[in-house]
């Protein structure tokens, strides 16, 4: 299924759907960040995704990045919630969606980066090559808050 993302864009379709979803920063101990190529727009992105029904969702951040990257990780943190109204997610089967996104913060705990459905590519990153690498504005805001170690969560 594609996905278009529209950010501030006034032109952009009414939202009819909201649904609990995760993004998951980690770095290894390197310092580099894990981030997929992901097969609905291309763009390079956080692992991460929707919550199950029954799930905790510390759960569903382990569980999605298995699933995208085949790496495991330890819940440890938030770095932020996203819910900004202007950030709406059109998806080819009509399905429009306001952004509401939960980042973790997530220590690496072992595994190899493997692509999925979901993942052309998987990946972990240098600071400095992040510039280089096509990340949606809204991905690259959570990418950014999670290398500033920011004591408080940013909520917004």
């Amino acid at each position: 299924m594609a996905r278009i993302d529209h950010f501030n864009n006034p032109n952009a379709p009414k939202p009819n759907s909201i649904v609990v979803a995760v993004t998951v920063f980690v770095q290894d101990d390197q310092g580099r960040v894990l981030l997929i190529q992901r097969t609905d727009n291309g763009l390079w992105a956080l692992p991460g995704g929707a919550q199950d029904f029954g799930e905790y969702i510390a759960d569903t951040a382990v569980r999605e990045t298995r699933e995208e990257t085949g790496v495991e990780v330890e819940v440890t943190g938030v770095v932020g919630i996203y819910t900004n109204p202007n950030h709406v997610v059109e998806y080819s089967d009509g399905e429009v969606r306001q952004q509401f996104s939960i980042c973790f913060r997530a220590r690496f705990v072992n595994g190899e980066p493997t692509t999925s459905d979901e993942s052309s590519a998987v990946r972990w990153v240098l600071c400095d090559a992040l510039d280089h690498v096509a990340i949606h504005p809204s991905m690259r805001l959570r990418i950014d808050h999670g290398l500033e170690q920011r004591e408080n969560p940013y909520i917004g």
